[in-house]
């Protein structure tokens, strides 16, 4: 069925092109627009990604390198000139991309839910990653006197070992004050680091009828109400609590417990703060392990695809690309599913990014490609996307 067609278009075949025109249309993204669309920008932008492109000059000469093949990739019959592309970052709604990642999240997110806790519910870790700039190239990103970065702040969800939600703020940024941006559902789990400790946020949580899993911090001040006995094997404590002093009290007025966890691998000491009071002790500690899968993610997302150097040096830019860096993740991981391919999401990259302008159909290319990394065949996360 896809004989004649390039590698390229064969994975655009799996980006819903209606939904993008109907954001397009939203945010008026093609006004004025001539031959270089919104589609067309996306289109090139995740050339660059899966062709591993180090620069705007560079994608721009791989394009003019296939200038035969580009209507049939679908990137148009026009020539795509840097200042046209460079125009297009700049100026166009970064919305537009922002939320069409937001719509490939869910899908893929729904695509590939499993289980891996006996705990109902959806599980989510949200934790941030900064992406330092040059200020000098960069200065509406400053973050101290000669640095500047922005942050990208990610709502992973555990279980699909994909992003649900992100947004992007200047490095500067408080992680806590990003709690407020996530729309949180009924009965599902979240968990952070230390870092949001924000009571106020939390409380939220509760009132939604979540759970929240939060590691507390050495000041914490509470009085104990009631105590469990009979620990189980590593905990050390179980209590419930409720917090003292005017501001923390109004701020989180109900009772919740406060956990202390003994890592024997780490020989280390955790404190938990939940208001999951229908699950064990270990389930808590267990859940909190899993916020590790967001710190591989990034580490992964920085490795592998295009947010540490920017084409473009403003703030639309920067998150245009990022949008598109989350797209094409998000595309790999569908491909995946969808193909029911028994590889990485490193090896899927690797063979796409040789093969963008083959013939060949997907799954030939995949079971012909003899392709094995062994760093990556352990990783730690769920098979098929990770290892």
């Amino acid at each position: 069925m896809n004989q004649d067609k390039y590698v390229f278009a064969q994975l655009v075949e799996f980006l819903n092109n209606d939904k993008f025109r109907r954001l397009v249309d939203k945010y008026d993204g093609n006004r004025y627009v001539k031959h270089f669309t919104c589609w067309s920008q996306l289109l090139a932008m995740m050339f660059g990604q899966l062709s591993n492109r180090e620069s705007l000059r560079d994608l721009i000469v791989a394009l003019e390198a296939h200038q035969g093949k580009r209507y049939h990739l679908g990137l148009g019959r026009e020539p795509i000139a840097k200042t046209t592309l460079a125009s297009a970052n700049q100026n166009r709604d970064y919305r537009i991309f922002e939320d069409f990642a937001f719509y490939m999240m869910k899908e893929a997110c729904e695509k590939r839910s499993t289980h891996i806790l006996d705990i109902p519910g959806r599980k989510y870790a949200f934790d941030s990653t900064t992406i330092p700039l040059c200020l000098a190239t960069f200065p509406w990103a400053k973050f101290r006197k000669k640095k500047g970065g922005v942050k990208a702040h990610v709502l992973y969800d555990i279980e699909a070992q994909l992003p649900a939600f992100y947004t992007v703020t200047t490095a500067s940024r408080h992680d806590s004050t990003e709690m407020s941006a996530i729309n949180y559902e009924p009965n599902a789990y979240y968990i952070f680091d230390r870092a949001y400790d924000s009571f106020k946020e939390l409380y939220r949580i509760h009132l939604t009828g979540s759970f929240f899993v939060v590691r507390a911090k050495s000041n914490l001040k509470c009085k104990f109400c009631k105590w469990k006995r009979r620990m189980p094997k590593n905990i050390l404590s179980d209590a419930e609590v409720k917090l003292i002093g005017y501001t923390s009290e109004k701020k989180y007025p109900e009772s919740f417990r406060v956990i202390r966890f003994y890592d024997k691998e780490d020989d280390r000491e955790f404190t938990f703060l939940t208001n999951a009071k229908h699950i064990s002790a270990l389930d808590i500690a267990n859940l909190y392990k899993k916020r590790w899968f967001v710190e591989l993610f990034f580490k992964w997302l920085k490795q592998h695809l295009k947010i540490k150097r920017f084409w473009g040096t403003t703030e639309n830019a920067v998150r245009i690309q990022i949008s598109v860096a989350i797209i094409t993740y998000c595309l790999v991981a569908i491909v995946q599913y969808d193909m029911q391919l028994n590889r990485s999401t490193y090896e899927v990259l690797q063979i796409l990014s040789i093969s963008l302008t083959d013939k060949t159909p997907l799954q030939e290319l995949f079971n012909k490609t003899n392709f094995n990394d062994v760093k990556e065949q352990f990783n730690p996360l769920i098979p098929g996307l990770f290892d």
